[in-house]
């Protein structure tokens, strides 16, 4: 029977983290996603997760990033942890910035949801 798999986008050094090493002593082959997996090249030795480069606000991305996960295994469970952020007075904000911001943050979630619930409704089961 395959493993069961869990993606963790927007991974990186807090929340993401510790879901990676509470999630991998449970059994789960952790599949961490983030625009940037030289950040978690540490991570990914303790905890022996797989590192997948990632743009959640890209839709190809996105399906690349779960392809990997089936590679592992059935996916059980799927946490969006990416965000993007831009801070100052809204009067002075750049447009273009709080764009990417919402694109990840809100386009993105909808990517790996959808992503996710497509696996998890042919499962019969699991959490995003």
């Amino acid at each position: 029977m395959a493993a069961d798999v869990a993606v963790i986008a927007g991974a990186g050094a807090g929340l993401s983290a510790s879901l990676a090493r509470l999630l991998g002593k449970q059994g789960f082959h952790v599949v961490l996603a983030a625009r940037n997996v030289d950040k978690l090249s540490a991570l990914v030795q303790e905890t022996g997760a797989r590192a997948v480069e990632t743009d959640v606000s890209d839709a190809a991305s996105v399906a690349r990033l779960f392809e990997a996960a089936d590679k592992a295994g059935s996916l059980e469970i799927a946490v969006f942890n990416a965000s993007g952020r831009t801070r100052g007075p809204i009067t002075e904000l750049d447009p273009e910035a709080v764009k990417q911001a919402l694109l990840v943050g809100a386009y993105g979630g909808f990517l790996v949801g959808q992503q996710a619930a497509r696996r998890l409704v042919a499962r019969g089961s699991g959490s995003i």
